[in-house]
């Protein structure tokens, strides 16, 4: 009986684990480069963790379980819960800013679908201790550092900007009660996956004033910061939020990414916890979900029974990413390939000289040479098979850069070096080679 993987999980055959350490070791440098250091956490956490951030109803959306002493624990879905633990734990000896990143593998009850599986990867960074745009400006350069390197380039992706400031302000200036701002929320956030009529029709429920629902349609077709001032009469909180929204493109444009991002008040961002600057990477001209998102939030910490310390952050799983890049086909020439620096093979005759090594054969020598120069920091392989021209196409198909040959004239200590990509070839002694190998 043929047992299947797990439904929305996946194995990692070679090269897909290839791809997997691509995108990890991508991740982990651009989060390096840019200052962060990296921290992680359990595999399972309380359920209560979870229900903090989230409610009671993410406990249908991951997997829980009970242990022993009939704690109600659960793997982990997301790790900011668990950021906010951590941080909470040594708030007062934390240098700030707390710049950290982490690449955690998460799980979710949920139905796998394009770019969404139960089991995935996602890279976070977050940036706590600083109530400025300037950090929000850092995690979103950061993201667009990391997709420029990937080789996407601002007509591929699009970086997404809004703020729950700016659309809490507004809406209240249009007439909305406070009570009511976190279901509109809700509403506006699924308006990018609405036909215009349905979702018309769904805001005239929650709004029954036509006025008003029109002026929350005026301010969500808006494209320009530059035109935010002209749909609503200037206010306190509402031209504050402007003038942050303005002071973040001002940093983005000075860091030189300001043609990756775009204001977009229709990204509001689901989760509650969010209070300021939001944002989401969307791919141009496809329909994949969003690529990654991410904003600031304020409470965080204080929900977790910590001090009211700002946070911003930002969160991107490997699922999507790795089909935006197929169908941009950048995975190919971005891919490296596995590489050998020496495969060590042997002619298939008796030894019939004495070794100064007091070895019996030749494929003795080659399985010595290969150990040593793994002792030297160089990747080596040797084969099992016999026959020299099939070891040569071992060679070639693992990709190594030279090949050793061991023969005959081992007994003057001597070996050929042949370069696979020439196939130019020279016979060097072993003593000086491996010696040459130090410097």
């Amino acid at each position: 009986m043929k047992v299947p993987p797990v439904k929305g999980t996946r194995d990692f055959y070679p090269p897909d684990m290839a791809l997997r350490n691509y995108l990890i070791d991508g991740w982990k440098a651009a989060s390096l480069r840019n200052g962060f250091a990296e921290y992680d956490g359990p595999i399972f956490e309380y359920l209560k963790m979870f229900q903090i951030k989230s409610g009671d109803e993410i406990a249908e959306q991951l997997f829980s379980l009970k242990d022993r002493g009939g704690r109600d624990l659960a793997i982990r879905p997301e790790i900011t819960p668990t950021l906010a633990r951590m941080v909470n734990q040594q708030i007062n000896s934390l240098p700030r800013p707390i710049k950290w990143f982490s690449v955690p593998r998460l799980c979710r009850a949920e139905r796998p679908q394009k770019g969404r599986l139960r089991e995935f990867f996602q890279w976070n960074i977050d940036i706590i201790g600083i109530d400025d745009v300037l950090a929000d400006a850092e995690v979103i350069f950061t993201t667009v550092d990391y997709l420029r390197q990937l080789g996407l380039t601002s007509e591929d992706v699009k970086v997404k900007i809004s703020s729950r400031k700016l659309l809490a302000a507004v809406l209240v200036e249009i007439g909305a009660g406070e009570d009511e701002l976190d279901s509109l929320y809700v509403l506006l956030d699924k308006k990018p996956k609405l036909p215009p009529d349905v979702f018309a029709k769904l805001l005239a429920e929650k709004v029954p004033d036509s006025a008003k629902a029109d002026k929350i349609q005026d301010f969500m077709a808006i494209q320009k910061v530059s035109d935010l001032k002209n749909t609503v009469a200037d206010k306190g909180n509402v031209e504050n939020a402007v003038n942050e929204m303005a002071m973040l493109v001002h940093k983005l444009n000075l860091m030189g990414v300001g043609e990756y991002c775009q204001f977009d008040p229709s990204i509001v961002r689901g989760l509650a916890y969010y209070t300021g600057i939001v944002f989401e990477v969307h791919a141009v001209d496809s329909e994949l979900r969003a690529i990654c998102g991410g904003g600031r939030y304020d409470n965080l910490l204080k929900d977790f029974g910590g001090p009211r310390i700002s946070g911003t952050g930002m969160g991107m799983g490997d699922c999507v990413l790795e089909v935006l890049l197929r169908e941009k086909g950048l995975l190919e020439e971005k891919l490296p390939k596995r590489q050998l620096d020496y495969f060590v093979a042997f002619i298939d005759e008796p030894l019939t000289f004495e070794t100064k090594d007091g070895l019996d054969t030749i494929e003795d020598v080659a399985v010595m040479l290969a150990a040593q120069l793994r002792l030297k920091h160089k990747s080596a392989a040797f084969s099992y098979k016999s026959g020299l021209s099939k070891q040569l196409k071992e060679a070639s198909s693992q990709n190594a850069k030279k090949c050793i040959i061991i023969g005959a004239e081992y007994e003057n200590r001597d070996i050929a070096i042949k370069d696979m990509a020439t196939g130019q070839q020279e016979i060097v002694n072993v003593e000086k080679f491996m010696e040459g190998l130090k410097s």
